[in-house]
């Protein structure tokens, strides 16, 4: 293949790579030496792929390239792809953007990496963060800031922001980044790609913990998952790597139901496009509406409201407290303490929404709703992070306040999908982000896939 055609096959995303890798179309090499030729003339001006490891990553690829000569076909064989720079990569620092930590080298790969590489996949480096992962920008004083390759003058998104701004470039196929609080989510939606939010458990997490510490991954809020450009690449993820770490791997095997349902006109859908704590711009309803009349017109049945969903505003504000009180324990910066007996309530809370889920989602298939009030807000270099603010409509808007929409998912830890859906009148791209119940993860996934017009009617 020419390099045009290997760079327009990575565009494609991991399973087109792949399965060109596996019908002898392309070599694991030559996918490898074109994503690097892409990153090297383009990454200056995104800055995106803040370390590269080209020569092990040419290593890997021949690696691949034996391995399909001698008759292997494994899932992601010679895909060629990045991971966040917050996961451990033997060799490579483990910064999370933070200065006292710029040398920090972890001796061993993390579990989701060493998964990868198992797969067959090819990791050319590691893409920028926030500093500590707290940001829906991607910018730190150790790498610097990246731009989003849609306006330069945009967010990509963050935590997981340099990794949807490599994707979203055409750089690699497929990218592996993390979401406590819509890290995968927001870059997904500011970007135009995929993004999912694994229930809590699906993806091992061990070597993605705060520099120098390890966290037993238990029942953290904190989840891995892939950034890709096709619903297919979000499940041939979930195939490759996910199952459960040691020592519980000892005794459990992880098999995810099915998707609910394999047709738009058999899905029991709720469109929610307002928050009571934040605010949603119009144009991010007018392309959640469409979807909605996509559905309809499917046949699907669509609801606008329900008795069954929980109080969204208690949620936002307990998810909150839970986050900055379980970061105040390891991170720097950490302002949130409590007692151990509200603590102990505040878990309870969060038992009680999960049995509130449970209800909802024997009255409907999903939960649909915007990942951000709005496509991806310039860059905001403000350090002060509660007095910044968002022009919405023209209206400001607390910046912070947005993370309500995250907190949706994540405060009972349940999956949520996050696909491309239209463009505003800037060309800015806007996402849906699509919630299912806890360990249905191939239901959002797959309705993802039907809403892009891949399968079902």
């Amino acid at each position: 293949m020419s390099q045009p055609e290997l760079e327009a096959l990575i565009a494609r995303g991991a399973v087109a790579c792949a399965q060109a890798v596996a019908d002898g179309q392309a070599s694991a090499l030559d996918l490898c030496d074109a994503a690097i030729g892409r990153i090297e003339s383009l990454d200056g001006a995104i800055h995106a792929v803040v370390l590269r490891d080209f020569e092990r990553a040419r290593e890997q690829a021949r690696a691949a390239d034996a391995a399909r000569a001698r008759g292997e076909r494994l899932p992601l064989l010679g895909v060629p792809m990045t991971v966040k720079e917050s996961f451990n990569v033997a060799g490579l620092p483990t910064s999370w953007g933070l200065p006292p930590f710029r040398d920090f080298r972890p001796a061993q790969d993390a579990v989701a990496v060493q998964r990868l590489k198992a797969a067959g996949a090819v990791i050319l480096g590691k893409t920028n963060v926030a500093a500590a992962l707290g940001d829906w920008q991607s910018a730190n004083p150790v790498y610097g800031r990246t731009v989003n390759p849609n306006d330069a003058t945009r967010t990509p998104g963050g935590s997981s922001g340099g990794g949807a701004a490599a994707l979203a470039a055409g750089m690699v196929a497929l990218e592996m980044g993390s979401d406590l609080f819509g890290s995968i989510r927001v870059p997904a939606h500011f970007c135009g790609l995929y993004g999912h939010k694994p229930s809590v458990g699906v993806l091992p997490t061990r070597g993605h913990d705060f520099p120098g510490t390890q966290v037993e991954p238990g029942d953290r809020p904190a989840v891995i998952g892939p950034l890709a450009r096709s619903a297919d690449d979000l499940d041939r993820v979930l195939d490759a790597i996910a199952g459960p770490d040691q020592p519980d791997a000892k005794a459990y095997r992880l098999a995810l139901p099915p998707p609910r349902h394999a047709r738009l006109r058999d899905w029991r859908v709720l469109v929610l496009d307002q928050h009571p704590v934040c605010a949603t711009s119009s144009a991010m309803r007018s392309a959640l509406e469409a979807s909605a009349r996509q559905l309809e017109q499917s046949g699907a049945k669509v609801s606008r409201s329900s008795d069954k969903l929980p109080d969204l505003k208690l949620i936002a504000e307990g998810y909150t407290t839970l986050v900055t009180t379980f970061l105040g324990a390891w991170e720097p910066g950490g302002s949130t303490t409590m007692s151990a007996h509200d603590w102990i309530r505040l878990m309870g809370q969060r038992d009680r929404y999960r049995v509130q889920w449970r209800a909802f989602f024997e009255e409907f298939d999903a939960l649909l709703c915007p990942p951000s009030g709005s496509a991806a807000f310039p860059h905001d270099e403000n350090p002060d992070f509660d007095s910044r603010s968002l022009l919405i409509d023209g209206q400001p808007t607390p910046y912070g306040a947005q993370g309500a929409w995250s907190t949706i998912a994540s405060m009972a830890g349940l999956p949520a999908t996050v696909a491309p859906m239209a463009r505003d009148a800037e060309g800015l791209p806007l996402g849906v982000q699509i919630i299912g119940p806890f360990l249905e993860d191939r239901s959002t996934i797959a309705l993802a896939r039907q809403l892009a017009g891949r399968e079902g009617d």
